[in-house]
Formats: C-alpha cells, sequence, structure tokens
C-alpha cells in the first residue's frame, strides 16, 4: 500500500483528485510550485465550524464564554497537532530539505497546518457533507476529551477578550502587518486593535503566537493602553 494509500485509509476517505491530497501535504519549503497554504486557509474555518457546531449541538447547556475556550483549546496549534499524530500524519508530509533535517517532521506548527490543509482540501474534493464525516471520525473523540477536562487558566488572548468584553466592550482584532524569512522559518508581526485603535504589536513564528504576544503584552501594561476602564471602575 502507498503512503497516499494509507492516509487515506486512515482518514476513512477516498480522494477523488488525488492531486488535492498532494497538495495538502506539500510544504512550501519544497518549492514545488504549490504547497498547503491556500488549503489551509479554508481547512481552519471548515475545522472551525465543524467544532462549533459540534460543541453547540451535543452541549446545549454549556455556556457560550465556556465552549468558546474549550473550542480554543480544540482548534490551537497544539490541539491540531494532536490530532496530526494520532493521523500519523509526520510519515505523509512532503518537506524540503532544509525542514526534513530541522525536524520539520515533529514540528506542531506544521502539523497543525498540513491538517487544516487535508480538511480544506476534503471539502473541496466531496463537498460539505464528506468534510463533515471525515472531521467527525477525527474530531468527535477529541472534543468529547475537552469537554470531559476542567478549564486551564486562560491564554492571553482569552484573557484579553475576557477583560476587554467585561469591560469597555469594545471590538478586538489582530492585524498582520508584515512577515518576513524564508517559508519554512517564518517570523509574523501582528498589532493589535481595540475598538478601532491601535494598541500594540507582538512577533511571532506563526500568526497565532505573535497574536498571544500582543494580548500578553496588552493584559502587561492593561491600565496603561486602557485607561478610560479605570475611568469607569
Amino acid at each position: 500500500m502507498s503512503h497516499r494509500a494509507a492516509l487515506e485509509e486512515a482518514l476513512d476517505y477516498s480522494f477523488a483528485d488525488p492531486g488535492l491530497l498532494e497538495e495538502a501535504l506539500t510544504h512550501p519549503s519544497c518549492g514545488a510550485g504549490y504547497d498547503y497554504e491556500r488549503l489551509e486557509f479554508l481547512g481552519d474555518a471548515v475545522i472551525e465550524l465543524f467544532v462549533s457546531s459540534f460543541l453547540f449541538t451535543n452541549y446545549p447547556d454549556v455556556p457560550e464564554g465556556t465552549l468558546t475556550r474549550k473550542r480554543a483549546i480544540i482548534v490551537c496549534t497544539e490541539g491540531l497537532a494532536l490530532i496530526a499524530g494520532r493521523l500519523e500524519l509526520s510519515r505523509y508530509l512532503i518537506l524540503g530539505h532544509g525542514e526534513e533535517v530541522n525536524s520539520g517532521r515533529t514540528k506542531a506548527s506544521i502539523l497543525e497546518n498540513t491538517m487544516e490543509a487535508i480538511a480544506g482540501a476534503v471539502y473541496v474534493d466531496g463537498g460539505y457533507q464528506a468534510a463533515w464525516q471525515v472531521l467527525d471520525r477525527l474530531f468527535a473523540g477529541r472534543c468529547a476529551e475537552v469537554m470531559r477536562s476542567p478549564l486551564p487558566a486562560a491564554d492571553s488572548k482569552s484573557r484579553l477578550q475576557e477583560k476587554i468584553q467585561g469591560g469597555i466592550k469594545q471590538e478586538i482584532s489582530y492585524e498582520v502587518t508584515a512577515s518576513e524569512g524564508p517559508p519554512h522559518s517564518p517570523t509574523f508581526y501582528v498589532e493589535l486593535v481595540v475598538g478601532g485603535r491601535s494598541i500594540c504589536a507582538g512577533r511571532g513564528s506563526s500568526k497565532k503566537a505573535a497574536e498571544q504576544m500582543a494580548a500578553a503584552e496588552a493584559l502587561e501594561h492593561f491600565d496603561e493602553y486602557f485607561p478610560e476602564e479605570n475611568t469607569q471602575a
């Protein structure tokens, strides 16, 4: 059995267009003229919608705030890397030499991105129903595990969201202002915007890491960045 066939068996899904699976497994460092980034973009939304729907449907008595934090645990970098590990996804990655010799097969960010790309590939190949069936097999058990477990201390983004919504109630967004470095080892720069006002910035090896840094900075200097909160208190 080929590697691709073995992965299709693990997914319990056979691609009508095998090229989509190839694309989903190809890291940008390969320089192949195609890679997983566009499918990752789509798959990120597909996974978040599935998990949101699953939690909403199966846990009708759990409040929104708890569902939001539980969902974040399931779809975060480490959460998606865990699902990828259960699929033994590292066996199937198509990496450039630089990533191959630098432990790319075990990097959580690459496993996360590939997991999202595969979700996107199934959605493109087989449509909504096929994607839902694959994601249900992959994520239902993990969702149940997370819902049974106590919530850990909130991450910086969640804590900032709760603090803002509990006080000044302004919209929060994270905007990528720049990125640099080679595709296999990028650095992202993100600006935190609250209520249309630029607050502070963060950087990291992924967009999510940069967002967490910006949120942590805002929390550390909250009184300085949000003096209106003290006025209202």
